[in-house]
């Protein structure tokens, strides 16, 4: 006799909304429902993973998507696994890229991994957290134990993976080593027995290869999370610091906050979903009271002053509106101002001006600064020798004339 699913709390879906919030997908859902019932009959917190492979040495807005939906499950009370997948990072995540990814030395893996669980933190609850390196059990497989491992999948089914297909097609080589990653990071699951791994959308065939060796391992498959891929300050392109369209969180109180108030109207919202801990409700009544007439950049002032106050303070939040509103609302600068990336630091004022578009030639970018014309971050400038460093400013020509540029 066919045993009827047992019917879930009203904690369990309370728990099955917050999760889903502004997820992409979650599968299988039945099966995740059915952990949730057990764990909640029997007092058992779930095992869930995120993995970051330490590529670059900062987090940024992006990162937090997944981030924040690992704390989600913290206040849930379920034990949270931040994988460090310094082991993987030597190999190159393949995922999106057109060419093979030059691999990272293992000083600058260790530089970039240092800084990772610190940063973080700020996100998530440092003493619930479960820290682990993939190196633990990647290193000891040895090459029998790779061997078998790859024995484990076919050429076909990597074949199946949208950007090896799109490489094969286009005839652009594919190293053997790329189709490794999908195996080491499912084997991550195997190795942390977890009942759930978050990821990008763009993850979703390294997170269901998981699920495929957790169960040739004989292990119950973990369910899959995806998060949707958070555009940056240009509203089009994934958040990435090749792009010049991040918000760092390591990044000052004024640049955070400035940043934030440089995006869209509409990116915003997608921003209060995503990264916002205001409840749907909470949001649902602020997208009604700019429908109603209220000015969209009082909403964007308190997203800029929530995320600042979370990876800063309350006071730094506090104090980056006031600068921002003396440089830009008394200054009558635009706030909408788009953030364009125009090279490496140092950079001269000169060149400075004319890769934004706001000077034709450096002959006109000397001519304004002379008369008085042109002015960083509210500031006249005076100094036609005047250098920029890495970082992000709002440039000035004449009265009307402005440009935000990111440094690198």
């Amino acid at each position: 006799m066919h045993t009827p699913a047992p019917e879930p709390s009203p904690s369990v879906l309370a728990a099955l909304a917050e999760i889903k919030r502004g997820a992409d997908e979650l599968l299988v859902e039945s099966e995740f429902v059915a952990k949730l019932i057990q764990s909640e009959r029997a007092g058992t917190p779930l095992r869930i993973k995120l993995g970051l492979d330490p590529t670059a040495p900062d987090l940024h807005l992006g990162h937090t998507v997944v981030l924040s939906k690992l704390r989600q499950f913290q206040r849930l009370g379920h034990q949270v696994i931040f994988l460090i997948g310094d082991f993987t990072a030597m190999i190159g995540d393949p995922t999106g890229r057109n060419a093979t990814r030059p691999p990272l030395s293992p000083e600058d893996i260790a530089a970039n991994a240092d800084t990772y669980f610190r940063q973080a933190s700020l996100v998530l609850d440092p003493d619930r957290t479960e820290v682990r390196f993939n190196s633990e059990w990647s290193e000891p497989l040895g090459a029998r134990g790779l061997i078998a491992l790859a024995a484990q999948s076919t050429v076909a089914r990597m074949l199946e993976r949208d950007d090896f297909t799109k490489r094969y097609r286009a005839g652009t080589p594919i190293s053997i080593h790329e189709f490794l990653y999908p195996l080491m990071q499912g084997y991550d699951s195997v190795a942390l027995r977890s009942d759930l791994e978050i990821g990008g959308t763009d993850q979703k065939f390294n997170l269901l290869m998981g699920r495929e060796l957790q169960r040739q391992a004989g292990q119950p498959s973990q369910c899959i999370l995806t998060m949707p891929l958070l555009e940056g300050t240009d509203g089009v392109e994934k958040m990435s610091k090749s792009k010049g369209n991040v918000i760092g969180i390591t990044e000052s109180a004024d640049e955070i906050f400035g940043k934030l108030m440089s995006i869209s109207d509409t990116l915003m919202w997608r921003y209060f979903l995503l990264l916002s801990e205001r409840s749907l409700p909470e949001i649902e009544a602020l997208q009604a009271d700019v429908a109603a007439g209220r000015n969209p950049r009082d909403i964007k002032v308190a997203l800029g002053q929530e995320l600042v106050t979370r990876f800063h303070s309350k006071a730094a939040a506090q104090q980056a509106l006031e600068r921002f509103e003396a440089r830009f609302k008394q200054g009558e600068i635009p706030a909408d101002l788009p953030t364009q990336s125009i090279g490496s630091g140092p950079l001269g004022i000169a060149a400075v001006l004319k890769q934004s578009g706001l000077v034709p030639s450096n002959a006109e970018a000397f001519r304004n600064i002379e008369q008085g014309g042109v002015r960083v971050d509210g500031a006249r400038v005076d100094d036609r020798a005047l250098s920029l460093p890495s970082g992000c400013y709002v440039v000035q020509v004449g009265k009307r004339r402005f440009a935000r540029v990111q440094i690198d």
